[in-house]
């Protein structure tokens, strides 16, 4: 059984143990590596304690299956002027072992739900030029390619690809 619930301070070590266990399995051969080298779980961790710390409009809202982590999804306001108005999906990670179970799909339901409180219509996320898979998934859930623009990362400038659900309804509604 999935449980999701939003994520405390305390639960950075897992996420950040998570990311990298994904992004690098999913990333190799994508990022560059030099990229691929620095993100390692130090790195991520450092990142995860503060994002968890910060006040603000980012809600991180974990996926767990007896009481262990599997998923994870942030979601914010937008960070770069391509994504507008529209709510931003900037991390959705699923172990590979849970794939294909609906925990993204679970995930991105919540976090639309989240930014629906905040008053956000529509939600856009970035996917990596490459990352087929994830372009799949987007497309199934309904998300429509809506530009593309280049992330300046802090190690690496991956191309990618825009996809917006312009009414936020659409991915609130699934539960």
């Amino acid at each position: 059984m999935i449980t999701l619930r939003m994520a405390r301070p305390a639960d950075a070590p897992a996420i950040a143990r998570l990311h990298v266990q994904v992004w690098r399995s999913t990333y190799q051969g994508l990022a560059t590596p030099a990229a691929y080298a620095a993100l390692d779980e130090p790195r991520r961790l450092s990142q995860w304690q503060e994002k968890l710390q910060q006040p603000g409009t980012a809600q991180v809202l974990l996926a767990e299956s007896a009481g262990q982590l599997v998923g994870f999804c942030l979601v914010d306001a937008p960070s770069h002027p391509q994504f507008g108005e529209h709510a931003e999906i900037k991390s959705l990670f699923v172990s590979h072992k849970h794939q294909r179970q609906g925990i993204g799909h679970r995930l991105l339901g919540a976090a639309a739900r989240e930014m629906q409180k905040l008053g956000y219509s529509s939600i856009a996320l970035g996917v990596v030029e490459g990352n087929d898979g994830a372009m799949r998934f987007y497309r199934a859930l309904g998300g429509a390619p809506a530009g593309n623009y280049i992330d300046p990362g802090p190690l690496w400038l991956s191309s990618n690809v825009i996809y917006v659900w312009p009414d936020i309804r659409h991915l609130a509604a699934v539960k």
